[in-house]
């Protein structure tokens, strides 16, 4: 029974750690482009990875059964409870530490690693290569890979439609009076203040905000930018329901695997966890994913995020274990290449971050299995 718990708690400790940082990927773009407040964003992200979440229990039991660790290392040893906490804790250790510096890794990346760690700790040479490398690796790999090419592929198809169908951007020139404080040498006076005239080339809209691209003229009887940020914002809340979707089975797969947790009530609460991650500690991560790694207008992150959510919901329904991180960011770094402002130093950082997380996350869950045994 106490293992019951033990297992449980650390469950929910990974559903924490993985809202922390991955619930606002989904709608990373609509802040970055100013479609939504932070506010608003998080809370799209939060009601609709809820829905996923939840959704999850019913349509993506295969990943469950993925990430249980079936194939990849004995059939006894998964239903240990010594092995089942020494993954979650190695993933879940990995994911909480990513998040809290703002470095947005994949949970499907550090439960491998926990997986990986704590069975060749466990069952040595009888671990699965060609399981790790045909059902885990090649998938990680290949799609931020797919995501990058589709997404620069995509918007730059977009963008010659878009020409040819005579729909322009619009700018403004906002003028208004700017008060300047200035500070001049003692004896003379403490403080001086000028008005001085500021001009800001910008959209009606953000001119107090940022210089943002907008779409000018109509469509079925609607402004064409309305229609935009309707889409986009559908599409942030489509990413973010894949993403529960996708992500919900690979965390409660583990602890299923001991035949001692309901599938809803487990999933249930594992969504909440997600949740309360999100809204309270993934503010760093949104950083990162909205201004850090490129600057992106409003076509760009709608081309982004359709190309994440259509990814992401296929391979869960064919129960492939590909990354939300890693197709969320490589839809990113497309849209980066094609723009030419991508931030390489960072997304540098973040690759790097990706290297890491495997091995860091099977040290932390073979060490936690040694201890235990």
């Amino acid at each position: 029974m106490e293992w019951f718990f033990v297992i449980f708690a650390s469950m929910l400790f990974l559903a924490y750690a993985n809202g922390a940082n991955d619930n606002f990927k989904g709608v990373a773009t609509l802040l970055g482009s100013h479609t939504l407040t932070h506010k608003q964003a998080l809370a799209l992200a939060t009601v609709a990875t809820l829905a996923g979440a939840l959704t999850a229990a019913f349509f993506a039991t295969e990943l469950a059964k993925t990430f249980s660790g079936k194939g990849l290392v004995p059939l006894e040893l998964i239903t240990t409870p010594e092995f089942m906490f020494a993954v979650m804790l190695g993933a879940a250790l990995t994911v909480f530490v990513a998040a809290k510096f703002g470095i947005p890794i994949s949970t499907t990346h550090s439960l491998i690693g926990g997986l990986v760690g704590a069975g060749v700790m466990a069952a040595g040479s009888e671990l699965n290569i060609d399981a790790l490398g045909n059902s885990y690796l090649i998938p990680l790999a290949v799609s931020p890979l797919i995501a990058v090419i589709v997404a620069a592929l995509l918007y730059f198809i977009v963008t010659n439609i878009r020409k040819r169908l005579n729909i322009n951007k619009q700018s403004c020139l906002c003028v208004g009076e700017k008060r300047l404080d200035v500070v001049v040498p003692e004896g003379i006076s403490p403080m001086t203040t000028f008005s001085n005239l500021d001009i800001v080339l910008d959209d009606v809209d953000n001119c107090k905000v940022k210089a943002i691209d907008v779409y000018d003229g109509h469509m079925f009887g609607f402004r064409i930018q309305k229609l935009v940020d309707g889409l986009h914002i559908f599409s942030g809340a489509a990413v973010s329901f894949a993403r529960g979707l996708h992500d919900t089975p690979k965390i409660v797969g583990v602890a299923l695997a001991a035949g001692t947790m309901d599938i809803y009530w487990v999933t249930f609460l594992a969504a909440i966890a997600m949740a309360l991650g999100g809204i309270l500690q993934s503010h760093k991560i949104a950083k990162t994913m909205s201004q850090d790694i490129t600057e992106i207008n409003h076509g760009q992150g709608l081309t982004a995020n359709l190309v994440t959510s259509i990814m992401v919901i296929f391979a869960s329904k064919w129960g492939v274990p590909v990354s939300t991180t890693h197709v969320s960011c490589g839809a990113i770094f497309g849209i980066g290449s094609v723009n030419g402002k991508t931030n390489w130093s960072i997304v540098g950082s973040i690759v790097f971050a990706w290297v890491l997380t495997l091995p860091i996350a099977a040290s932390i869950a073979a060490a936690s299995y040694y201890l235990l045994t």
